[in-house]
C-alpha cells in the first residue's frame, strides 16, 4: 500500500490516480497501462504518487527528499532522486526533453503536467479503506548503555510519545495504547508479526542513550506492509532541555505519515506539561511505578507525583497522576477509601482547574467520582468529556465502559470496550475488565474465553485470576474457582478480595466451617490494616447469614468501600435484591438499581 497527501483531501491510502493511458492504484501498490501491470520499484512508485497527488504544483527536491527518505536521511539524496526519476520516466516512457507527464523545473524540482483524475473507491460504494484511520503503534524505546534503574525514562518517553501522537488528528490517526505497546518490550518478534498482532499500518521504533548530561534519541517509522523504513531521525539534547521532545517526536512522526495538523490540534499538543526538568523527571518515575499495580509501587508513585507538583504547582499532569494513584489504591491495594477519596478529589479538581482541555484530568476526576464519590452520572460526563478532547484515549474508553457495565447498560459498555480494545489490543488489564463486564452481563462462557486470552498475555496478572474465579464459581466449577483465588492471592501480594471470594466459594459448596475460618482470618487481618468490609459481607452472604451480611454491608457503606459499586450487577447478590434492606442500601449509596444480565 502506498499513500499520498492530496491538498483539500488529506491522506489517501486507497483509490486510483488516472492520467493518460495509466492508472496508479494506491491500495494495490500498482501502476497499470491498459490491462497490464508495469514493474516499478517502491521509491519511484512513491515518487509518482507524490507528483500525481500534487499535479500542476512544483514539488521541490527538498520536499521529495523529506517525503521519501526523511529530512535527516543519511544517503546521497541528489543521486537517489535522479535514479528514481530515471526509473519513473522509463516506466512512463516519458521523454525528458519533450515530457508528457513530468517536467523538470531547473534548480527547483518537478511538476506533473498531465491531467490527473482521482477515483475514490469508498465514495463509489467500494472499499471504505480511505475513510478508516491509519493505525500506528509506538514500540517501547530501548534504553542503550544505561543504568537499569533509569528504565523509567525510556518507558516514560514511550508513553509520552504515544500521548502526543494520540492528540494528533485523531479522526485520521489511531494510536495503540501504552499497555499494549509495552507488551513488546524486549521482544524478538519481527515487524510483520507485531503489526499483525496489533492490527497496525505503521510502527515507531526508538532508542535512547543517556550519557552524563546529554541524551540522544533515535526513532524510525516503519510501514508494516513490506517492512520498509520510510523515516528516521535523531535528537541530541542536554538533559535539562529534554522537555517537550516527546511532543516534537509526535508531530514529526505524524507529518511523516503525511498527516496535517489543524491549528487547534497543534496548539494543544503540549497541554498539561511543565518547564521544570526535575518535575518532569519525577513525573516519569511516578508513571513508571503506577503501572506496576502493586501497593508498594502505588505509594512510591504518589510520592513522585507529590514531589513533581511541589516543584511545579501548575503541573496539571502531575496532579492527574496523583489523583489516579489515590483513586486506585482502595481498588487494588486494600487502602482506606476515605483519606484516599479526599486526596484524589483535591488532586483531580486541581488538574482540571489548571487545564480544562486535558483529557487525563477529566478522566482522573471521573475515576474518583465513580469509585469513591458514587456519582455515576458525573463520572460518565467526565469520561465522555475526556473522549471529546482525545478520541484516541483508550483509558477513558475503558473507564467509561466500567461505569456503563456497573449500571447494567451492557450493550453500551460492550461498544465502549470494543473501542478500547481496538486501541489497546494486547493489554491484560483491558481484557480482564472486558471479562468482568461479560461476567456482570451473565455471559460467562464468553467471559471465560476473554480471560484466557488475558492470561495468555500475562499469566501473573492477578486481576485476570480473580475475575476467572468469579466466572468459574458461576459456572459451577468450585475447584477451578478456588485455584484461581489462590493464584490471585499470590500474585496480588495478598489482596483480601481473593481471600473473600475463596470464602464465598467454600460457603456455597457446603464447606461452611472452612468459610468461617476465612471470615475469621479476614477479621484478624483487619486488626492491623484496613480490610474492605464488603469482603467480609460477601463471605457472610455465601453462608446464608443475611443479618451478618447486612451488618458488614452497613460498615462498607460507612467506610465508603469501593467494592460497593459492584452491588447492582454482581450475581452473588441476586438472592438479596428483593430485600428492602438491599434496595435501601443502593438508594443511600446513590447506586442504580440495575437489572443484571
Amino acid at each position: 500500500m502506498i499513500d499520498a497527501y492530496r491538498p483539500g483531501h488529506g491522506l489517501v491510502t486507497a483509490g486510483t490516480f488516472s492520467f493518460g493511458d495509466f492508472e496508479l492504484d494506491l491500495a494495490a501498490n500498482e501502476l497499470r497501462r491498459g490491462n497490464g501491470a508495469i514493474r516499478l520499484q517502491r521509491i519511484p512508485m512513491e515518487l509518482l504518487a507524490l507528483l500525481a497527488a500534487r499535479a500542476g504544483d512544483v514539488v521541490t527536491r527538498g520536499e521529495i527528499v523529506e517525503s521519501l527518505w526523511g529530512k535527516d536521511a543519511f544517503i546521497d539524496v541528489e543521486a537517489s532522486i535522479n535514479t528514481a526519476m530515471r526509473k519513473l520516466r522509463r516506466a512512463l516512457q516519458d521523454d525528458v526533453d519533450h515530457p508528457s507527464y513530468v517536467r523538470t523545473i531547473p534548480a527547483k524540482g518537478y511538476r506533473f503536467i498531465a491531467q490527473v483524475t482521482y477515483s475514490d473507491a469508498a465514495a463509489a460504494g467500494g472499499s471504505a479503506r480511505d475513510s478508516s484511520p491509519i493505525v500506528l503503534a509506538v514500540l517501547p524505546f530501548e534504553y542503550v548503555n544505561a543504568d537499569p534503574e533509569d528504565e523509567y525514562f525510556a518507558d516514560g518517553l514511550t508513553e509520552e510519545t504515544i500521548a502526543a501522537l494520540g492528540r494528533v488528528s485523531p479522526e485520521r490517526l489511531a494510536v495503540i495504547a501504552r499497555r499494549s505497546s509495552i507488551a513488546y518490550k524486549g521482544t524478538a518478534k519481527g515487524v510483520e508479526e507485531i503489526g499483525r498482532e496489533l492490527g497496525v499500518d505503521y510502527l515507531v521504533e526508538g532508542s535512547i542513550r543517556r550519557e552524563a548530561r546529554r541524551i540522544r534519541v533515535s526513532a524510525k517509522l516503519i510501514r508494516v506492509r513490506g517492512q520498509s523504513q520510510i523515516w528516521s531521525v535523531s535528537y541530541d539534547r542536554e538533559a535539562g532541555s529534554f522537555l517537550g521532545l516527546q511532543d516534537e517526536l509526535g508531530v514529526a512522526i505524524a507529518e511523516r505519515v503525511r498527516l496535517r495538523l489543524s491549528p487547534v490540534r497543534a496548539a494543544g499538543l503540549a497541554g498539561g506539561g511543565t518547564r521544570n526538568a526535575e518535575a518532569y523527571d519525577l513525573y516519569l518515575r511516578g508513571r513508571f511505578c503506577m503501572f506496576q499495580v502493586t501497593p508498594a509501587a502505588g505509594r512510591k508513585a504518589a510520592e513522585y507525583f507529590e514531589r513533581a507538583a511541589a516543584l511545579d504547582p501548575g503541573y496539571a499532569l502531575a496532579y492527574a497522576g496523583l489523583a489516579d494513584v489515590y483513586g486506585n489504591l482502595p481498588v487494588n491495594s486494600d487502602a482506606d477509601p476515605k483519606p484516599c477519596w479526599r486526596k484524589a478529589r483535591e488532586a483531580a479538581e486541581r488538574a482540571v482547574a489548571l487545564d480544562d482541555q486535558l483529557a487525563e484530568a477529566h478522566t482522573s476526576l471521573g475515576l474518583q467520582k465513580f469509585w469513591l464519590g458514587w456519582d455515576w452520572p458525573g463520572a460518565e460526563q467526565c469520561f465522555r468529556r475526556a473522549l471529546e478532547l482525545e478520541p484516541n484515549f483508550a483509558w477513558a474508553e475503558l473507564t467509561l465502559a466500567v461505569v456503563l457495565s456497573s449500571a447494567g447498560r451492557h450493550d453500551e459498555s460492550a461498544a465502549a470496550m470494543s473501542r478500547c480494545l481496538a486501541l489497546d489490543p494486547v493489554s491484560p488489564l483491558a481484557h480482564a475488565v472486558a471479562g468482568q463486564h461479560l461476567f456482570q452481563a451473565r455471559s460467562n462462557s464468553a467471559a471465560l474465553e476473554r480471560l484466557r486470552y488475558a492470561l495468555a498475555i500475562d499469566g501473573e496478572f492477578w486481576i485476570s485470576h480473580i475475575v476467572m474465579g468469579k466466572v468459574y464459581e458461576q459456572l459451577g466449577r468450585p475447584a477451578a474457582a478456588l485455584d484461581a483465588c489462590q493464584q490471585a492471592l499470590a500474585y496480588s501480594g495478598g489482596n483480601t478480595e481473593a481471600l473473600s471470594l475463596k470464602g464465598y466459594v467454600l460457603a456455597t459448596t457446603g464447606r461452611g466451617a472452612e468459610a468461617e475460618d476465612v471470615m475469621a482470618a479476614l477479621e484478624r487481618i483487619a486488626v492491623d490494616k484496613f480490610v474492605p468490609p464488603y469482603n467480609i459481607a460477601l463471605v457472610a452472604a455465601g453462608l446464608g447469614d443475611a443479618r451478618l451480611a447486612f451488618e458488614w454491608l452497613e460498615k462498607a457503606y460507612e467506610a465508603r468501600d469501593v467494592h460497593m459499586v459492584f452491588l447492582p450487577v454482581d450475581p452473588k447478590w441476586d438472592a438479596y435484591r428483593r430485600d428492602e434492606r438491599f434496595r435501601s442500601l443502593l438508594r443511600r449509596c446513590g447506586l442504580p438499581a440495575a437489572t443484571p444480565g
